[in-house]
């Protein structure tokens, strides 16, 4: 199979994993441990690193790794979509609510009003739909994987013969 369909299809694949992990240990609703999810960005780095190694040995240069490793993040991308829109609408119906719920209780511990934890949490809540949330996620996929396929690149891409002078 293709190394730019394969490496897409298993970056969206972890990272959607890692997305339900996020879920299932709740750790989605403890600020303490929320961030965690950025391991996502390492899932998708690594799975880079693995697809473009392979697509230089195809013999591509630097820019046509850069075209790869944008194309297999467009295709992790069309997966995390999938997996988030399962996710916050099969699974996890009540997701964004339990977010605004960890959020105002953050909000109180930070001593806010009730007035101003009820307005933030409203604006939290007004973009909050799991279209939105899976948009959000292909876009973070797409400009990660253009941006470290830039970085990666100038690394690990099949190089000119050189020649005796």
């Amino acid at each position: 199979m293709n190394p730019v369909l394969n490496t897409g299809v298993l970056i969206g694949v972890l990272c959607g994993l890692w997305t339900f992990v996020m879920g299932w240990t709740g750790w989605y609703k403890d600020p303490a441990r929320v961030n965690i999810f950025f391991l996502v960005i390492l899932i998708e780095v690594a799975g880079l690193i693995w697809g473009l190694r392979r697509t230089a040995r195809e013999g591509r240069g630097y820019g046509a790794q850069i075209v790869a490793g944008t194309m297999m993040a467009i295709i992790a991308g069309v997966v995390i979509i999938g997996a988030s829109l399962l996710f916050t609408t099969v699974f996890f119906p009540d997701y964004f609510q339990e977010l605004a719920n960890a959020y105002a209780g953050t909000l109180r511990q930070q001593g806010r009003s009730e007035a101003e934890i009820t307005e933030a949490v409203s604006r939290m809540l007004e973009g909050a739909t799991p279209m939105s949330n899976a948009l959000q996620g292909f876009l973070g996929t797409l400009v990660t994987g253009i941006l470290a396929s830039a970085v990666i690149a100038i690394r690990v891409r099949a190089r000119p013969a050189r020649t005796a002078a």
